[in-house]
């Protein structure tokens, strides 16, 4: 699986690693429990099998619509076979640009759930929250909204283990 990741400032980046830790407190899963190097706060722009744009060609057309402000919104849970909690972008119209261009220029075929028309940025907080314990999961996220900055646009490869900044 490939995937274009927007990376977010330090104090952004600092009020989701802390909703990290008030799941883990909880004893609940949370995305602190991945302890991989390049595991950080992201917002997912694209996710597809194969991306035929080559990062410089991302770069290119995306880099210039960096730095975007973001806006953290309300915590919501995504049901599936693994319950994933997460907390929702606000897609305005500069964001919604960035998601098309990011689609158009990477000549790939989207996920269905990154596809343009379906896409619903967020940034996850905990996958495989049991079932019965979403309620106190989102109960314990009462942040109120937070303004803040997507940085950089990053390009994670699953298969490789690999993630490049694009510059």
């Amino acid at each position: 699986m490939q995937a274009l990741e927007l990376l977010l400032d330090p104090d952004t980046d600092a009020v989701v690693r802390g909703e990290w830790a008030i799941l883990g407190e909880a004893g609940l899963p949370s995305q602190a429990d991945h302890t991989g190097e390049t595991n950080a706060p992201h917002v997912t722009v694209l996710a597809t099998e194969r991306l035929p744009a080559s990062d410089d060609e991302l770069a290119a057309a995306l880099v210039p619509l960096l730095p975007l402000p973001v806006r953290l919104g309300p915590a919501v849970a995504f049901p599936g076979r693994r319950v994933v909690v997460a907390r929702l972008v606000v897609a305005d119209p500069a964001l919604l640009h960035l998601h098309a261009t990011a689609v158009a220029a990477s000549r790939a075929e989207p996920t269905p759930l990154t596809s343009v028309g379906r896409w619903v940025p967020h940034v996850t907080l905990a996958r495989g929250i049991p079932a019965d314990r979403v309620g106190e999961a989102l109960s314990l996220l009462r942040v109120p909204g937070h303004d803040g900055t997507a940085t950089l646009l990053r390009h994670w490869d699953s298969d490789a283990r690999r993630a490049t900044t694009l510059t």
